[in-house]
């Protein structure tokens, strides 16, 4: 079961990627090859655990995006939490937070 959450996982990542480069007008070129390279679990947890926000995740928050994000996508929805830690999720929460993101959930209030 956690092995097809994660491909469902891998499908969100590549979706984002997607979304951020036609809706946003955003290539991440980097977060596409990090995709190719460690998938998306890894990816994220990367990402995520980053002591600053990436390069990615400031040009999607200059284009008022931010739902764009790894850390949006983790805890949007629900159905990806078990893939993380409670640490990795207050992270990811914390960050969207430092930056006003306003949540299309209440989860991070």
């Amino acid at each position: 079961m956690t092995e097809d959450l994660e491909r469902q996982f891998d499908a969100a990542m590549m979706g984002i990627y997607q979304r951020a480069k036609t809706e946003a007008k955003y290539n991440a070129t980097v977060f596409l090859r990090m995709l190719d390279e460690r998938r998306g679990l890894a990816t994220a947890k990367y990402l995520i655990n980053a002591a600053t926000p990436s390069e990615g995740y400031t040009n999607l928050w200059e284009r008022n995006r931010l739902d764009l994000t790894v850390e949006a996508l983790v805890l949007e929805n629900h159905k990806w939490h078990p893939l993380f830690s409670s640490d990795e999720l207050a992270k990811a929460r914390s960050r969207l937070v430092a930056y006003n993101y306003k949540p299309l959930t209440s989860d991070l209030t």
